[in-house]
């Protein structure tokens, strides 16, 4: 019993560890898009959700009622929501891009949890 309890207490921390890392400084690659899309008609078109997010066009992105649900990045199948901050620099990059879908952007900031403060949002040439 005694040795059931003790692994079980460290497999616990072990997995605290893993989580504990993945919380931090991140450098995440992927698209953009609102958070309206991401969480509603992206996954409801099934297949690869990184793709239909970059199928997602920038009018549509930065329409007032999805702009307002807040932006995130998409980066290895994951969904990021951004900070004010990250707000901000999401739609000026979106802004800047001469493409209307597809644009990559490495996004760079501190992740906890699944939403990053963002520190700083460039567009991948």
């Amino acid at each position: 019993m005694l040795k059931k309890f003790i692994f079980s207490l460290t497999a616990i921390m072990a997995l605290s560890l893993v989580a504990m890392a993945y919380d931090g400084d991140a450098k995440l690659e992927g698209v953009i898009v609102d958070k309206n899309c991401a969480t509603g008609k992206v996954p409801k078109q099934g297949g690869d959700v990184q793709t239909a997010a970059a199928n997602e066009s920038r009018g549509c992105i930065l329409m007032d009622s999805c702009y307002k649900s807040g932006l995130g990045v998409y980066s290895g199948g994951k969904y990021y929501l951004f900070d004010a901050k990250g707000n901000a620099l999401g739609k000026a990059a979106l802004e800047k891009s001469k493409k209307d879908k597809g644009a990559k952007f490495i996004v760079t900031g501190k992740v906890t949890g699944d939403t990053i403060a963002v520190e700083n949002i460039t567009e991948v040439e």
